[in-house]
């Protein structure tokens, strides 16, 4: 009887083992024909326009109405699987108000642009170096383009936000100078605040006055890259945007110390400047304007 019980057990085990591998090979195989299906759709929206581009140029620099719908649908299905939640994966910088808990800026970079070395046509589709490079080239285009999508429904126009950032450029500038802290606080991010308010520290060790000007116009201003970043994954219009400019600018710069005397720069003298800045703004709260969040070295 006893070995009859062990028997009886042993037979059941291994159904439940059985029954078991059954339904994961079957989940795996529904996610891995989901998968497929999605990476079709993913390669029509980016081929479309392969054979379209010139000696160095990228795959999706052609701007056809097929092609930016196939990759904003493409993109919407990435940034739904890699974009961050905050409420989860990272510090946040909030404000309480009354009885409620405002979020007033991520506290961080979300991908912060990084300078790239541009490499040769023949590197970049016949290596496996260059395709993974492409590949990831590729990506984030894709996500500035859903991001300045995203934008464009509130109300967002190139132009003006330019004009905006070159004033705000200037006034961060000239608020940095001038060792400002209290205007300087409602122009920036908390997270930048605290970086720039050592920096003036800093900087006041050292000279006791600066002089700073940007010669207008400026040279050149461009977007560099654009990201979303969720921080309700149930409510995809509750994220922050955050948009990396590049300025090239000529600038007037001198430096005094505590008598009053030069002792760097000279501000007879523009000297061409380049900066790449990161601006955020928040997409649901009411009234909200771009600060600076964030600096990339150059």
């Amino acid at each position: 009887m006893a070995l009859l019980r062990r028997f009886n057990t042993i037979r059941s085990l291994y159904q439940t083992l059985g029954m078991h591998q059954s339904s994961s090979f079957l989940s795996s195989r529904s996610y891995s024909t989901g998968f497929s299906n999605v990476s079709q759709f993913y390669g029509q929206g980016v081929t479309s326009c392969l054979y379209k581009t010139q000696t160095n140029a990228l795959p999706w620099t052609c701007r056809n109405t097929l092609t930016l719908r196939s990759t904003m649908a493409a993109e919407l299905l990435i940034f739904l699987n890699d974009k961050k939640s905050l409420s989860t994966q990272a510090p946040t910088q909030t404000r309480k108000v009354g009885a409620q808990i405002s979020m007033t800026s991520p506290g961080f970079v979300y991908e912060p642009y990084a300078l790239r070395e541009p490499i040769p046509f023949w590197k970049r589709y016949f290596t496996r170096t260059g395709w993974r490079q492409t590949k990831e080239d590729i990506k984030s285009e894709l996500k500035s383009a859903y991001a300045i999508a995203k934008l464009r429904k509130t109300g967002y126009s190139k132009q003006k936000f330019y004009k905006e950032a070159v004033e705000l450029y200037k006034e961060i500038s000239t608020l940095i100078a001038n060792g400002d802290k209290t205007s300087l606080r409602k122009a920036v991010a908390e997270n930048m605040f605290s970086a720039l308010k050592n920096e003036i520290k800093q900087r006041e060790s050292i000279w006791s006055k600066v002089y700073w000007e940007l010669v207008e116009p400026i040279v050149k201003i461009r977007t560099l890259r654009a990201r979303l970043i969720g921080v309700d994954k149930n409510d995809l219009n509750k994220a922050f945007i955050q948009l990396t400019l590049e300025f090239l600018t000529k600038e007037k710069f001198e430096a005094y110390d505590s008598k009053g005397a030069v002792v760097a720069g000279d501000k007879t003298k523009e000297v061409l400047v380049r900066s790449i800045w990161v601006f955020e703004k928040s997409l649901f709260h009411s009234g909200s304007h771009w600060r600076l969040c964030g600096r990339i070295k150059v």
